[in-house]
C-alpha cells in the first residue's frame, strides 16, 4: 500500500479579487486500485448535534484530548473518488450549493485532479443526507455526472422516497427529507439499486451498516491492502473512536447506529483494514488501533 497527502492550491477566479484556496486530499494505492479523497469543504454544525445527550463527566476529557470545545463544530467532508484503470468512481457526491455555504465544493477539488464529470463512469452512495446526495442535480436540475451510472441500496432509496419519512424523521431533518426526495425522484429511472453484500463494481462489495440512516451503506474494496470505506458509520474521530458504543445524536437510530459503529471498529481493526471516513481528519484514509479501552484513528 502506499498511501500520500497532496495539497492543491485551487486559484482565484479570473478577474475576481478573492483569496486562493487550499485543498488537501489524500491518495491510497494498494494493487490496481487509486483511492482519492477529495474535499467538499466542510460543514458547521451545533455540538448538541454532535453530543447531545452524551455523559459529560466522561465525555469532557475525551473532549480536551482533542481540543474541542465551543457551542459548534466544523466538520470535513471527504468524497472518494476511485479509479482502476477502466472505471472511474465517486462514493457519494458532496453538498453542491444549497445545504451549507462551506461545502459543495467538489468540483473544485476534482478539476485540481483534472477529473472532468464526464470522465465519471459510476457514482455510489453511501446514504442519502445532504452533504452526500445535494450535490447529484446542478442549478437547473440536470444530472451533474450526466455520462455516470448512479447506484444506491435498495433500502435507502426507498426510505428517502417514501411520502412518509418527512412526517416520521423529526422537525430538525424535515429538509433533509424534501431534499432526497425531490433529487432521487428526478434520477428514479437513471439510479440501480441493490442490496446488503452486492457486488456493486468488481471488487467492490456493498455492506449494510444502518443506523446513521435505514438503509447506510459501507463498501468494502478487495485490494491487498482491503479497505472498509464506511461513510458515516463512524462519523468522527473522536468520541465516535473512544466510546464507539454510545448512541449520539447525529445517528437517525443511536441505538442501532452505536452497535454498528462497535462491529465495524473491530472488524477494522482485527483484520487491519485501511479505513475511509467521510467526516474524519486529514484526508479521512488511516488505520485504527485499540486503545484505552476503545479506539484511535491513526493517519499518515
Amino acid at each position: 500500500m502506499i498511501l500520500t497527502r497532496r495539497t492543491f492550491l485551487a486559484a482565484a477566479a479570473a478577474g475576481l479579487a478573492m483569496p486562493q484556496r487550499l485543498w488537501s486530499a489524500m491518495r491510497l494505492e494498494s494493487g490496481t486500485f487509486r483511492l482519492d479523497t477529495l474535499s467538499d469543504g466542510h460543514l458547521v454544525l451545533p455540538s448538541s448535534f454532535l453530543f447531545g445527550g452524551l455523559p459529560e463527566e466522561e465525555l469532557r476529557p475525551i473532549l480536551a484530548r482533542h481540543a474541542i470545545s465551543g457551542p459548534s463544530q466544523q466538520v470535513p467532508c471527504n468524497v472518494t473518488l476511485l479509479r482502476d484503470g477502466t472505471h472511474t468512481v465517486l462514493f457519494d457526491v458532496g453538498s453542491g450549493p444549497d445545504f451549507m455555504p462551506t461545502a459543495g465544493r467538489l468540483s473544485e477539488a476534482l478539476s485540481a485532479l483534472e477529473v472532468a464529470p464526464e470522465d465519471v463512469t459510476h457514482v455510489v452512495f453511501t446514504h442519502g443526507h445532504p452533504d452526500h446526495l445535494w450535490g447529484l442535480l446542478d442549478e437547473f436540475d440536470e444530472p451533474v455526472f450526466s455520462g455516470a451510472q448512479h447506484m444506491m441500496g435498495q433500502a435507502e432509496f426507498d426510505y428517502w422516497t417514501d411520502p412518509d419519512t418527512a412526517s416520521t424523521i423529526g422537525e430538525a431533518r424535515q429538509s433533509f427529507a424534501a431534499g432526497a426526495k425531490r433529487r432521487l425522484e428526478a434520477m428514479a429511472d437513471r439510479i440501480a439499486l441493490f442490496e446488503d453484500g452486492a457486488a456493486v463494481l468488481p471488487g467492490v462489495t456493498a455492506r449494510l451498516t444502518a443506523g446513521h440512516t435505514p438503509g447506510h451503506m459501507a463498501f468494502v474494496i478487495d485490494a491487498p491492502d482491503p479497505v472498509m470505506l464506511a461513510g458515516d458509520a463512524i462519523g468522527n474521530a473522536h468520541v465516535g473512536f473512544e466510546r464507539p458504543d454510545w448512541p449520539v445524536p447525529s445517528d437517525q437510530d443511536p441505538e442501532l447506529g452505536a452497535r454498528t459503529r462497535a462491529g465495524l471498529l473491530d472488524q477494522i481493526t482485527a483484520d487491519r483494514m485501511v479505513l475511509i471516513g467521510f467526516h474524519l481528519p486529514e484526508g479521512g484514509i488511516g488505520r485504527t488501533e485499540r486503545h484505552a479501552g476503545g479506539y484511535r484513528f491513526l493517519t499518515a
